[in-house]
């Protein structure tokens, strides 16, 4: 609610920036802001008013936990969060064709889509499917989050390379021992640090990530060390 209506568009265009810089097929992609598609597809509203009907206010916020005090525009967000879950809200794709919907997602997001998923088949569609995603830490550890307003937190496709250089030196939280002595002797806790954590979701070799886990786990690998594999990659 903090947020005005210009600069959510602002970063709904960085977002999309995001998506495309993650190397999507442009030919297979369909990338689109509600702002715009709204009032240019009737049928995509449509679906939106029809899953309004078919969920209560009752219903809403015992799922979302919204209360009294709550701006109308959260009541109503969910239908438009679900509606796209719907192939005919995409005509100019899927035409008037219901097709079943793959949704990835992060699991905060899953309370949106299990409503949908009792919504669907009232309008005769398939229940939609979910692939829980999983968060990538923030730079300080597991238990902490990324925040918009520390740019610290995270690594950005933004960043030049000297900054992930120094933001992983700086910032990633290690599994390391306090000396070389003790990291020697005992290893490093890969659950825990977050060079490693990056490495899952950046690190396409998957022989090699094993390589390194049991470097960094048997101390013959430094957090020092780590952290280099981790900006190289």
């Amino acid at each position: 609610k903090d947020l005005t209506v210009e600069e959510a568009n602002k970063m709904a265009i960085s977002n999309a920036k995001d998506i495309i810089a993650c190397g999507f097929d442009v030919k297979k992609t369909f990338i689109f802001s509600d702002f715009n598609y709204i009032g240019q597809c009737p049928e995509f509203y449509k679906n939106i008013v029809r899953i309004q009907k078919c969920v209560t206010f009752n219903q809403v916020k015992g799922i979302f936990g919204f209360g009294d005090s709550d701006v109308i525009g959260k009541i109503s967000f969910p239908a438009i969060q679900a509606a796209p879950a719907l192939s005919t809200s995409f005509p100019q794709i899927f035409g008037n064709k219901k097709i079943p919907c793959l949704i990835p997602c992060a699991i905060d997001q899953d309370p949106y889509f299990r409503m949908t998923r009792d919504v669907a088949p009232r309008l005769g569609y398939s229940k939609p499917a979910l692939l829980h995603s999983t968060f990538i830490p923030a730079l300080q550890g597991a238990h902490t989050k990324m925040s918009g307003s520390d740019e610290n937190t995270a690594i950005f496709l933004t960043d030049s390379p000297k900054q992930i250089k120094t933001k992983v030196n700086k910032y990633a939280f290690s599994g390391g021992q306090t000396s070389i002595e003790e990291h020697r002797k005992l290893g490093g806790d890969c659950k825990v640090d977050i060079s490693y954590q990056y490495l899952r979701f950046f690190l396409e070799d998957d022989e090699r990530l094993k390589e390194i886990e049991k470097e960094y786990t048997s101390g013959n690998l430094l957090t020092g060390e780590l952290k280099k594999i981790l900006i190289e990659t």
